[in-house]
């Protein structure tokens, strides 16, 4: 590091050693803790980099000021560095062997202590709301500083290995306009233009693609994005995207392309590869398109097992075509108890699962459970189906809904997988590919990613050629030209390469039900601009934030975002959002709603 001065220190308080023993320095930070033993008394100044211990044995100032050293206070230490006695010495601090006799000491900013909410490095823990609404407090711990020097340093390789590959970094705009992306958006009443608003992006999608058009050719932006949905524990309101675009791009290109960013980013091995599955697999063998794959408790679909079946549930769901899965656990894996069976409700009910049957197998025998109705012959095509069998449980997931069922054996193998103990330490990643080009839900269909998906290759005719009036014409059969990179269980990437011909995404309007006039009002900027001469191109966003959280090694995203939001999408510390003035709201020409 560059040394410059100016600054009211001379050294850092994690710098200090033996070889610095008679020089005079000058230390600023906080006092960490303060010792008063009667004739000798000793504080521990802290900063970012470290702790740097105080001595006032040659002090010639007031001592009295020492009283006012709260903990937490800002203060500036003038002194000579000097060798701690043998019996005060620390080998586990890079300054342990050290101290500065103070001969000159300054409050620069002290603390309220009697006020203060908490102490960042008290004994007693603060909650996880004091923490949000004190963030300054919380950050000056040497977690949270770790984590956003993890986050500035990672930030840099991205940008360092963009650019050696020759993409260039374009700032896209903030305020845009509201295109349908798959989420709400968060709007900005314009005061210019009466009763028009501007929305935050959910991503600079369309913009890139036309920084495509406009020749850019290798684009990247480590960008804010916005997005107005329901939250949870990988997810913020907010969020920081690493955007990358490329002209005449292909799958395999991209591919490679993202898996020399990892080796930077996760310092992985130079034969690094990342195996390939594609989504009908992970839904059939996992139950969800981002698979933990560092542990087993594959899933099989078991309806032709139980077809004729006297159990009940299981009969209706077939009745109803829908789906029952199961996955099997060894004994050697885990056991459960009657406790443990009856609370595995509370993991599926989120997913939208009324329970999980089971039974249990122990020396060849069943017992527990569905027992009764799982005949020899069911026994033995359940064990054909698992490489590993014996002793342990089945555990069984069936709704009439197939996607209730694929969430709620997720939602329980991903449990399972860390109350068993089961998850191996390390990265795993996984490319998921060939993914239904469309959903189908209320009457109609819905992009699986966007639409700008282009339609895999061998699919493109029949996509051409479907009534999108049909449901069962063909369309959920189509597949995109879509990579998602997952790790750990988590989908860290997404991507695909894009429609960049005018008839095949004038076909995906009108596949999504969207009026000329409509595609008009939404996209006609872009549209017109598909005429004017357009490079085959692709690309994929990756979520910066869960990349971090993956780094850092925590399971909320939160602990790598400088200023983060509640599960509420509320900001403790600021009280956003708030109401805004009467006078705001007529500047904005802006009324409430009759249904607000």
């Amino acid at each position: 590091m560059t040394k410059l001065t100016g600054l009211m220190r001379t050294h850092h308080c994690g710098e200090l050693t033996e070889a610095n023993i008679g020089q005079e320095v000058t230390l600023c930070g906080w006092v960490n803790k303060y010792r008063n033993l009667g004739s000798l008394h000793f504080i521990d100044l802290r900063d970012k980099y470290g702790l740097t211990q105080l001595g006032f044995a040659e002090f010639k100032g007031d001592m009295a000021l020492l009283k006012k050293c709260h903990l937490e206070s800002v203060i500036l230490a003038k002194g000579k560095v000097a060798p701690r006695p043998d019996e005060a010495k620390n080998d586990k601090m890079t300054t342990g062997m050290v101290e500065v006799q103070v001969e000159e000491l300054q409050i620069l900013s002290e603390n309220d202590i009697n006020n203060i909410p908490f102490l960042p490095f008290g004994a007693i823990e603060a909650t996880d709301d004091n923490k949000l609404k004190y963030r300054y407090l919380d950050l000056r711990t040497e977690k949270l500083q770790n984590m956003l020097r993890l986050r500035s340093k990672t930030a840099q390789k991205v940008r360092n290995f963009l650019s050696n590959e020759d993409f260039i970094e374009v700032e896209t705009p903030i305020l845009y306009k509201s295109t349908p992306e798959g989420a709400r958006d968060y709007v900005v009443p314009s005061r210019v233009h009466p009763h028009h608003v501007y929305a935050l992006p959910q991503s600079p999608q369309t913009l890139k693609q036309l920084l495509m058009i406009g020749g850019t050719d290798r684009y990247f932006q480590i960008c804010k994005c916005f997005r107005d949905e329901d939250l949870r524990a990988d997810r913020q309101p907010e969020f920081t995207q690493i955007d990358i675009e490329v002209s005449f791009a292909t799958q395999p290109f991209m591919k490679s392309l993202v898996e020399g960013l990892l080796k930077d980013v996760y310092q992985l091995d130079d034969d690094f590869t990342v195996p390939v599955m594609s989504y009908d697999d992970a839904m059939r063998d996992y139950g969800c398109d981002k698979p933990d794959v560092r542990f087993g408790l594959k899933q099989y679909v078991v309806n032709d097992i139980f077809e004729g079946t006297d159990f009940g549930v299981f009969a209706s769901v077939l009745k109803e075509n829908g789906l029952i899965k199961t996955f099997f656990v060894p004994k050697s894996a885990g056991t459960f108890s009657r406790k443990d069976t009856d609370s595995f409700v509370e993991v599926v009910k989120p997913h939208g699962g009324r329970g999980v049957a089971f039974f249990k197998v122990e020396e060849g025998a069943r017992s527990a459970g569905i027992s009764k109705f799982v005949t020899d012959e069911i026994h033995e095509k359940l064990n054909a189906l698992s490489s590993e069998t014996g002793d342990g449980t089945w555990l069984f997931f069936a709704d009439a809904n197939e996607e209730v069922a694929h969430a709620c054996a997720d939602a329980l193998r991903r449990h399972l997988g860390s109350k068993l103990d089961l998850i191996e330490e390390g990265y795993k990643f996984l490319w998921v590919n060939d993914f239904p080009l469309l959903e189908y839900d209320d009457g109609r269909f819905y992009a699986k990613h966007h639409p700008f998906t282009m339609v895999r290759d061998e699919d493109v005719d029949a996509f051409m050629k479907a009534d999108p009036k049909d449901p069962e014409g063909g369309l959920k059969k189509i597949y995109a030209n879509a990579y998602d990179i997952v790790c750990n269980g988590y989908e860290i990437g997404g991507g695909s390469i894009r429609i960049f011909n005018q008839a095949v995404q004038k076909k995906m309007f009108e596949v999504l039900g969207m009026s000329e006039e409509e595609v008009n009002k939404q996209f006609g900027f872009f549209v017109e601009a598909l005429n004017y001469g357009v490079p085959p191109h692709g690309g994929i966003a990756f979520g910066f934030d869960r990349m971090i959280m993956l780094l850092a090694g925590t399971e909320n995203i939160r602990d790598v975002i400088a200023f983060p939001k509640t599960t509420s999408a509320s900001d403790l510390m600021s009280s956003a959002p708030s109401v805004p003035s009467a006078d705001q709201l007529e500047e904005l020409h802006f009324m409430w709603s009759k249904k607000s």
